[in-house]
């Protein structure tokens, strides 16, 4: 169905989320009809986050507000839905429309597939009533469940609109751009020939893929790394905990920034523990890319003033060749807790392909790897 005409059955005007690329119809619309706008639209660091910002909106206005996430997301929703929104607690409603990954029959990548099949039992739990959208769903159906949803959010619930892959549309065209110079994909393979046999723990999307390939074409063995497939923001603690446990072994971590500031209390911890043998690398292109390429709040905020704050010893910076390099080798010759933020254009190949190991055979060959370098 069509994505205008879905919103305004709705009838909101204030909307807040993690984007999706099941939901980019949803996210491209917002975007040009609102742009960020602090009134009526704003890309929050996680989930939770969105969940208390319309907690917030409903408190000062009245009004209902939309939460849109991806499948993966309802983790981090269920503190805030459960202590705050329920009616049980401060009776917040609350409208959720959630991207189906891994939904039961459909393929996906592997880090969807539990998701997928819990993805209505955890709104249930949360006493969330959820609607399934798919791409036959009409304009009539859309207007009858509103009307049984108004009466629940009347008494303080929360409901959920639920969508299949494919199910919305939307006929205008969004591009994402920035003036960034230096290619992702190319940055990996300079941190790739820089670190060697270092173990690498890469984060969620692209980054993972990319670096993959950079292993295959280089006939490198995949060993060297840990792909963080899913559990986005949480690459950065799987780092330091590698970090710890092997102290006389170089770490990298190969972030993002939609990641890094999904959960960025990771920085304070990993800046309070301060591992001498850690480079955590934040590739920032200001954007959410994997799942379309709606921007973050990377473009307003300094990183490496962040990590500098959060305790980290050695703060560096790139945004052209020359100084990718040099910084890491400073990084690869540093004995102190080190972060560098690299500058990114938008974009992939369009022939990036996926990694052709499992997930299990992954993490199996990374732990072997690991006991033989402690």
């Amino acid at each position: 169905m069509q994505v205008d005409k879905l919103i305004k059955t709705i009838g909101a005007d204030f909307f807040t989320g993690v984007p999706d690329s099941q939901l980019k119809p949803l996210c491209s619309y917002l975007l040009n009809k609102y742009g960020i706008d602090a009134n009526h639209h704003i890309i929050a660091a996680n989930e939770g986050n969105c969940v208390a910002l319309a907690a917030g909106y409903h408190l000062a206005t009245g009004r209902i507000p939309v939460v849109y996430l991806q499948n993966s997301g309802e983790g981090n929703i269920i503190n805030p839905v459960a202590s705050l929104l329920n009616e049980k607690v401060y009776a917040i409603p609350t409208i959720f429309i959630v991207g189906w990954r891994g939904e039961p029959g459909i393929h996906d990548e592997p880090q969807h597939i539990y998701q997928g099949e819990i993805t209505l039992k955890l709104l249930e739990d949360m006493d969330i009533a959820a609607f399934v959208i798919d791409k036959d769903t009409t304009d009539v159906e859309i207007s009858d469940i509103m009307e049984k949803y108004n009466v629940l959010l009347s008494k303080g619930k929360s409901v959920a609109f639920v969508v299949r892959k494919n199910a919305l549309s939307y006929d205008e065209k969004t591009i994402y751009r920035n003036n960034n110079t230096l290619i992702r994909e190319e940055i990996i393979t300079h941190i790739v020939n820089c670190s060697m046999t270092d173990p690498i723990i890469s984060t969620t999307g692209k980054t993972s893929r990319e670096l993959f390939e950079v292993r295959e074409q280089s006939g490198q063995e995949h060993k060297y790394d840990f792909l963080t497939v899913g559990s986005m923001g949480h690459t950065s603690s799987i780092a330091l905990g590698v970090a710890i446990n092997t102290p006389n072994q170089k770490v990298w971590c190969i972030d993002g920034d939609g990641s890094a500031i999904m959960h960025m209390g990771a920085m304070a911890v990993i800046g309070s523990t301060a591992p001498k043998n850690l480079v955590h690398i934040v590739i920032n292109n200001e954007a959410h890319e994997s799942v379309g390429g709606m921007p973050t709040v990377a473009t307003k905020i300094d990183l490496c003033k962040i990590a500098e704050a959060c305790g980290y010893v050695n703060v560096l910076f790139a945004d052209n060749m020359d100084d990718l390099d040099k910084v890491l080798n400073m990084a690869k010759h540093s004995d102190v807790l080190t972060f560098i933020e690299i500058k990114s254009a938008i974009g992939s190949r369009e022939n990036l392909g996926r990694p052709t190991q499992s997930t299990l055979e992954n993490k199996n060959n990374f732990m072997q790897y690991l006991r033989t370098v402690k």
